[in-house]
């Protein structure tokens, strides 16, 4: 009866740990993709500055259409 019972306990602590690596990898594609969304953020910015520039037309142009 006590081998049942540590089983059972070594299952759950096992389904948990599984869980919380799980949860670990979301949340680290979470970041991931707020972090390459912020990226391309940028890179839309720098994009528009340098044209401005060239152009001189301004920063506050939108030509993304």
């Amino acid at each position: 009866m006590v081998s049942s019972t540590s089983s059972s306990s070594a299952s759950n602590a096992s389904t948990m740990a599984v869980d919380a690596q799980k949860k670990a990898q979301d949340v680290q594609a979470q970041q991931v993709t707020k972090l390459l969304d912020g990226m391309q953020q940028q890179t839309q910015q720098q994009t528009q500055q340098v044209t401005a520039q060239k152009t001189g037309m301004g920063n506050t142009l939108n030509i993304t259409g």
